[in-house]
């Protein structure tokens, strides 16, 4: 069967389906897309000659009518708190930045916990003003296999540094994850797959600004089965409309302000079972009174759910600042009087701009 395909593409622009559907376009055994997943994804492969398993001709064919999307590191950051930021460039010259985070035991001294923190696109249109992502605008979407092989590179070097693999993943990187919606989820599926970095779906999580439509569609492909039933995170930050909808732009439509998030969120819950966390960034004098946390825990009881306040990282050409661990200590009481389930994550990787709402790079 000829081949439609003559303008070579990256062939880990595909996930799993997408490789049999071109398996079956060139006309191959359904079990060469298996063998092609295998490299590309457990293997790591960047060049088809290295595919050994694979016939010749099929090699050869393959060099003309696809290649291996590759991204490379161009720059790495350890923090003093054994935080790594990665800087990778993309085929299109354009740049991203992921981070490795390592939890360690207090005892042992060992890392317990390796999350790596990924990102979806290039820059971010939801123009969140405390965030420095947010101030770079939007310029690209990654593509499934640009994705995954941030968490390749760094589960390799986790594996190096620290002994043991990624533990965790969440899309709390650059960009708006379900603005990516078709290669965020291709990558929710190559990141749980047993032949690529095997995952659980528990530990892969997915954050968003609270696109409510994106999200109900989420809930309903969980429920189908078409994609992993991974956790939901949503990146709150304010209790109310208008103090939500004074830093965060997304919030002023009718289709993505609270009253509609409230819907979706009820919506996800009931239809996969699963809690969500609400994300909280503290800011001094801005969302950080006691009736901000009266006003949060009322969010919180919409479906079933935990809040993790986050202590804010500084971001220049912003006026946002952290609240402070008094307000902070008064917050977390009034949430807890509230019933409310509550964490709080430290700032990690600060000193390297590797931290929550730090990500920014120049466009290449």
């Amino acid at each position: 069967m000829p081949a439609r395909t003559t303008i070579p593409f990256d062939l880990k622009a595909l996930d799993r389906d997408g490789l049999a559907a071109f398996v079956a376009e060139q006309g191959w055994p359904a079990f060469r897309a298996k063998q092609l997943f295998g490299w590309l994804y457990g293997k790591g492969a960047t060049d088809f000659d290295t595919i050994t398993v694979l016939p010749k001709a099929m090699r050869e064919r393959l060099a003309e009518v696809a290649h291996i999307g590759t991204i490379r590191e161009v720059q790495r950051q350890v923090a003093t708190d054994g935080t790594v930021k990665l800087l990778y460039e993309l085929s299109t010259g354009r740049r991203v930045e992921s981070v490795l985070i390592p939890d360690f035991d207090d005892v042992s001294g060992k890392a317990k916990r390796l999350t790596v923190c990924v990102s979806s696109q290039v820059g971010c249109a939801m123009g969140c003003h405390f965030c420095a992502t947010g101030l770079m605008g939007f310029h690209q979407n990654l593509t499934p296999g640009e994705i995954y092989d941030q968490v390749f590179h760094l589960n390799t070097l986790a594996l190096e540094r620290f002994g043991k693999g990624v533990t965790n993943v969440v899309f709390m990187g650059m960009g708006e994850p379900l603005q990516n919606y078709k290669a965020v989820t291709a990558a929710t599926r190559l990141l749980t797959d047993p032949d690529a970095l095997g995952l659980s779906p528990k530990r892969v999580t997915i954050s968003t600004v609270g696109l409510a439509r994106r999200i109900r569609t989420l809930a309903d492909d969980i429920a189908a089965g078409a994609v992993p039933p991974v956790r939901l995170a949503i990146s709150l930050h304010a209790p109310t409309d208008p103090q939500r909808s004074a830093i965060m732009p997304v919030n002023r439509s009718e289709k993505t302000d609270l009253a509609a998030l409230k819907d979706a969120v009820q919506h996800y819950t009931r239809t996969t079972g699963q809690r969500v966390t609400y994300e909280y960034c503290v800011f001094a004098d801005r969302n950080d009174q006691p009736e901000d946390a009266r006003n949060l825990a009322r969010v919180a009881r919409w479906a079933s759910s935990k809040v993790n306040l986050i202590m804010y990282n500084p971001v220049e050409g912003t006026s946002f600042t952290s609240t402070g661990e008094h307000a902070l200590n008064r917050f977390i009481r009034v949430l807890v009087d509230e019933g409310v389930r509550v964490t709080v994550r430290r700032s990690r990787g600060q000193d390297i701009d590797a931290a929550c709402g730090q990500l920014a790079v120049l466009d290449g």
